[in-house]
């Protein structure tokens, strides 16, 4: 089984983080400030840095890779 790199396991991160920002506008304009809407923030919050941080760490491989 291939291993993912951290680029594309980044991108999918990012890709949730805006799927649930876009889920959670959508409550708040509905339903207006609830908990649900917090943990729909939350969530994407915690997926946008795992996002960044994923693709840190594949741009850091690469130039550990091209000092090689």
């Amino acid at each position: 089984m291939r291993r993912q790199s951290p680029l594309m396991t980044g991108l999918i991160y990012i890709i949730l983080g805006i799927l649930f920002t876009v889920f959670a506008v959508q409550n708040v304009s509905t339903a207006g400030w609830n908990f649900f809407s917090f943990l729909l923030i939350i969530l994407a919050t915690i997926d946008f840095g795992s996002g960044f941080r994923m693709i840190m760490l594949h741009l850091k491989l690469k130039s550990i890779q091209k000092k090689k």
